[in-house]
């Protein structure tokens, strides 16, 4: 059966993230399947106003998707407009153009009254300086933002402005550099991919001067999940160059001896050395205060990537130079619980810890061996009372094994990322 407006004049469109679609009237369905969501819309908005031309009249359709539902008027032309434009339309009321979703906007036909002699004698005029014209804001996103790039000025949806605050978060610039460490005392909590998608976040949204420190004695991967450069240079390479680069004469560019450059990410990396004994690249107080002075120098962000030895002197001066304390776990119950148990510590160890651990923010990443998402979400409402912010990360098989690519992530990976990533951006 086809689609017949001979008794009403209302359909529904329901569009899919995964580019299929159908568009319902009167319990009679047609179905859609486009190569992207941009050509779904395009398709289903067409058959509407083919329907809309044969029938003669507008057409009342109800659009949902995942932003929510909303009423458009079709009219036969083609044009779309919203519900003043269906009732105005059905009543034989006049319907202005720029109401249809027109892209011209009208002209206005009021006269501009002469001034009298004595005001063109003493012109007055406001300053061209300090005078804002906000532009209207239009949804981008979704159906809302195509209807909008059509013409129809459609508002964002409540989802598109909470991605925007927090962009806007996480693009920012702050008055000197700051310090993010990444801890679990549990191996496998999560610790480098946190490290290095956060990295990402912040350095693909605010731009350059973003460090990802592998302060890591036994075996840190972070080298081996991210891009290599052509030299093999690690934090025992950068140790015997801090003076140098400390000195007046040091250039912004003689850092990239030493790091690793994420060209796609857009952020470098201070590897450690997997393949050596941790007796043999122990880093003391001292030696920690000489690279953090250089990482600071050349970096406005530096997002420290943590062993799992507490009481190493590297791990305990670490704690000292954070600005803002995450937690990385899995839902796994040793994982939760160790990261739990840090915090508690923490709250013991002095003014500056106790003040880490209650500003916290835990992200809790799906793994595939913790069970189903609602375990995530136990685990993260666990941490609520412990912490200052909880986040969940879904189940994304490009977070485990192989190289970290912000990119290759599905969308709601990427956008679960940039909310944790906001929540963090928010205790700097």
């Amino acid at each position: 059966m086809t689609l017949d407006l001979s008794s009403t004049p209302q359909l529904t469109a329901r569009f899919d993230s995964d580019a299929t679609g159908e568009l319902i009237g009167d319990g009679v369905r047609e179905t859609f399947a486009e190569e992207s969501t941009e050509r779904l819309r395009e398709a289903v908005l067409g058959r509407v106003g083919e329907l809309a031309s044969a029938a003669g009249r507008p057409v009342q359709l109800t659009v949902s998707d995942d932003e929510g539902d909303w009423l458009l008027a079709v009219q036969p032309d083609g044009s779309i407009g919203d519900e003043a434009a269906l009732s105005a339309a059905q009543s034989g009321e006049h319907v202005p153009v720029s109401s249809r979703g027109s892209l011209s906007g009208g002209s206005s036909s009021e006269e501009v009254p002469a001034r009298d002699t004595a005001a063109r004698e003493a012109p007055t005029r406001e300053s061209f300086l300090h005078v804002e014209r906000p532009r209207p804001d239009r949804a981008k996103q979704g159906v809302r933002g195509a209807l909008a790039r059509a013409g129809m000025p459609l508002s964002p949806s409540a989802a598109e402005l909470r991605e925007r605050i927090e962009l806007d978060a996480v693009s920012r610039h702050w008055a000197g550099p700051r310090t993010i460490a990444i801890v679990n005392g549990k191996g496998g909590a999560n610790k480098t991919p946190t490290t290095a998608l956060l990295s990402a976040v912040f350095a693909r949204n605010g731009g350059s001067g973003v460090l990802a420190w592998d302060n890591n004695e036994t075996r840190g991967t972070l080298g081996w999940r991210t891009e290599k450069d052509e030299h093999d240079s690690t934090v025992q390479s950068l140790l015997p160059a801090t003076d140098m680069l400390m000195s007046a004469g040091a250039r912004t560019a003689d850092i990239g001896h030493f790091v690793h450059h994420q060209n796609a990410d857009k952020y470098d990396v201070l590897r450690s050395n997997p393949t050596m004994l941790a007796t043999e690249q122990r880093i003391s107080s001292a030696d920690f205060d000489r690279l953090h002075a250089v990482a600071t120098k050349f970096y406005r962000l530096v997002i420290i990537d943590s062993g799992n030895d507490e009481s190493a002197e590297r791990w305990l001066r670490m704690i000292d130079h954070t600005d803002q304390l995450v937690i990385a776990t899995t839902a796994l119950g040793e994982h939760a619980e160790a990261g739990a148990l840090l915090l508690e510590a923490l709250l013991q160890r002095d003014s500056h810890s106790a003040r880490l651990a209650r500003e916290a923010v835990v992200i809790v990443s799906q793994s595939e061996r913790t069970g189903p998402a609602a375990d995530v979400r136990r685990v993260a409402t666990g941490f609520e009372p412990l912490a200052r912010r909880a986040v969940t990360i879904p189940f994304d098989p490009e977070m485990h094994g192989g190289r970290l690519s912000f990119e290759s992530l599905a969308p709601r990976t990427r956008r679960a990322w940039l909310h944790a990533a906001a929540a963090v951006a928010d205790g700097l």
